[in-house]
């Protein structure tokens, strides 16, 4: 009985949950440049700058995320910075932090806690807090489709990420990763190369 009940418990908590994302997700949409249909974003969130996110068909993100475009310049005004593409899955707590560029291909998979951003802070200045000096080394971000990119990643401004790769956890990407190829370490390095097609 006590198993009953508390499968039955967990069975409609899965569910107010579900439905809540949707219902969020629902009547947040039109405050987006575009919202793809079936597209969840699980609360709570901290979105930034929506209506320079596209998100595309199915995508899903998981609570604790932060999605954020704000251009690094007035000319970038009223365009699409960061792109999720379709059928994309951010498992939860990950940052998306675009000024300029951020693309994220189709069906690409975030483990919990990647921290990807087009951008740096900046810290030259001594005895000015890093807070204080803005933004520096802007380049845009490119992760190309069905990639997966394990937790704890961190992608560094300029970088892309070729289709099908993968990137193992715990991993600082500071430069391009080929198609199909393994990463892992600090900084990643190949350690599978990509196969041939």
């Amino acid at each position: 009985m006590q198993r009953f009940l508390g499968r039955g418990f967990l069975g409609s908590y899965r569910l107010a949950k579900r439905g809540f994302g949707k219902s969020f997700s629902v009547a947040a949409s039109g405050a987006f440049a575009s919202f793809g249909r079936a597209s969840v974003i699980q609360p709570p969130v901290r979105l930034e700058g929506e209506s320079a996110i596209s998100i595309g068909a199915g995508v899903f993100i998981g609570p604790g995320s932060w999605l954020r475009a704000s251009p690094a310049a007035e000319e970038d005004e009223g365009s699409t910075l960061l792109h999720i593409g379709d059928g994309t899955s951010v498992v939860g707590a990950c940052v998306l932090s675009a000024v300029r560029s951020v693309r994220l291909g189709p069906r690409v998979l975030l483990a919990r806690n990647v921290y990807i951003a087009d951008h740096t802070h900046a810290f030259q200045r001594r005895g000015v807090p890093i807070l204080d000096q803005g933004i520096d080394r802007i380049a845009p971000v490119d992760i190309g489709e069905g990639a997966w990119l394990g937790e704890n990643v961190f992608v560094a401004p300029g970088v892309r990420v070729g289709v099908g790769a993968v990137v193992g956890a715990n991993s600082v990407v500071l430069t391009d990763v080929p198609d199909h190829a393994v990463v892992a370490g600090a900084p990643a390095r190949v350690i599978r190369p990509g196969s041939r097609s």
